[in-house]
């Protein structure tokens, strides 16, 4: 199963934001410039995160994004199952004619559950959490990020 870069960016934000001071404020700027990914792009990924509340964006003068709750409460499961279109086949009927015979989409179903119920053993503080490669590269050997 591939993730697609929308879910992808989405966990590449959150630890971004986690990396950081806790309460900090960033830019959806900062975040696009460390990831080399459009910020059209970025901003569809953070308003969604927002909606879901893995993010407080904050407008104005002295706004910016930061986590929107404590890193130990955001199980990367939960993220996935927010951000990602989960159906890996079509079995509509129109599309498969033996659909009403298959049983792949129950193999299918099956398979992403146990991928879900792997990603619900983590957290975003244990991605995160004594990471210090993870801070060297996200802050230390990007000065202009550090306050």
């Amino acid at each position: 199963m591939q993730l697609t870069s929308f879910t992808d960016y989405g966990l590449r934000a959150l630890i971004y934001l986690a990396s950081l001071p806790t309460g900090q404020m960033t830019s959806i700027s900062e975040v696009t410039e460390t990831y080399g990914v459009s910020r059209h792009h970025m901003v569809k990924i953070i308003n969604q995160l927002s909606r879901s509340g893995y993010i407080s964006a904050v407008r104005g003068k002295n706004g910016g994004i930061r986590l929107g709750k404590p890193a130990e409460t955001i199980v990367i499961g939960a993220v996935v199952r927010e951000m990602e279109p989960l159906q890996l086949v079509n079995c509509n009927s129109e599309f498969c004619h033996i659909t009403s015979a298959c049983r792949l989409k129950q193999a299918l179903y099956d398979a992403v559950q146990s991928f879900l119920r792997e990603l619900d053993k983590y957290t975003l503080a244990d991605l995160v959490e004594d990471n210090h490669p993870l801070y060297k590269l996200l802050l230390v050997e990007r000065p202009s990020i550090r306050n």
